[in-house]
């Protein structure tokens, strides 16, 4: 197989119980639309609690059940903003570290160096983050991110970026985990390629059916339109 083979969504999760929290970004094959997608899945009563909600143009993690939140420190927060033409989507509360950091002229890997892997021993998730640029020539680029433990007690921090300038069809996937496990074993290796369809309906359904039936939770998918930068998106949740 070639290294510039993509596959379909459903093709890399197949067989994939839990491969945690995901981030897609791509252009579809029409070369119209710029793609950002992000899903949660969860394992304890607390994670799949959850729902995502839109509120003043960013999404946000909320309790589906308020009476059952236990912790909330990794589990709400707004997973994506807008800011100055940017599209921010992260899998934690480090959305507002970058959106705070482009606000003050950071780049996007100077904002992160104020943060690292989650808390979470032992299995310190990894903090995946995407950023996504369209510009009124069409023309659309974006940067993904791991930030990731560099052993098994969480003694120091690797960090990761992947610039990529968008390519008709193709899109790359990055997600928390490789597989289930105790403790969860972190993603390997650099973002997957995939193919991305040229209708939100479509890549909506294929990502949401291929998520484990028993871990998936929520799913939020956009598609700018990169001739007349209209927008849409659209959000399901297991809960509702």
């Amino acid at each position: 197989m070639s290294v510039y083979t993509s596959r379909k969504f459903s093709e890399v999760v197949e067989g994939n119980s839990y491969p945690g929290r995901g981030i897609i970004v791509g252009m579809t094959e029409d070369a119209r639309y710029g793609v950002s997608a992000y899903f949660i899945m969860g394992r304890s009563s607390n994670s799949r609690n959850r729902v995502f909600v839109e509120r003043d143009d960013a999404l946000y993690t909320e309790a589906f059940d308020p009476s059952k939140l236990e912790d909330p420190s990794l589990i709400i927060y707004s997973p994506v903003k807008n800011i100055e033409g940017k599209l921010i989507v992260t899998n934690g509360n480090q959305t507002d570290t970058i959106y705070d950091g482009f606000v003050q002229n950071m780049t996007m890997q100077e904002a992160l160096l104020s943060r690292e892997f989650e808390p979470d021993a032992p299995n310190f998730t990894p903090r995946i983050s995407a950023v996504a640029e369209a510009f009124t020539s069409g023309d659309f680029k974006y940067t993904m991110s791991i930030l990731k433990s560099a052993d098994e007690e969480g003694t120091a921090c690797n960090r990761y970026y992947y610039e990529y300038e968008a390519v008709a069809g193709l899109g790359h996937f990055i997600h928390t985990y490789e597989s289930d496990g105790n403790p969860l074993p972190t993603f390997q290796g650099e973002p997957r390629r995939i193919q991305i369809p040229d209708t939100i309906e479509e890549f909506a359904d294929e990502i949401w059916n291929s998520l484990d039936e028993d871990n998936k939770i929520s799913l939020y998918i956009s598609y700018f339109n990169l001739v007349d930068e209209s927008y849409e998106y659209k959000i399901i949740n297991k809960n509702q």
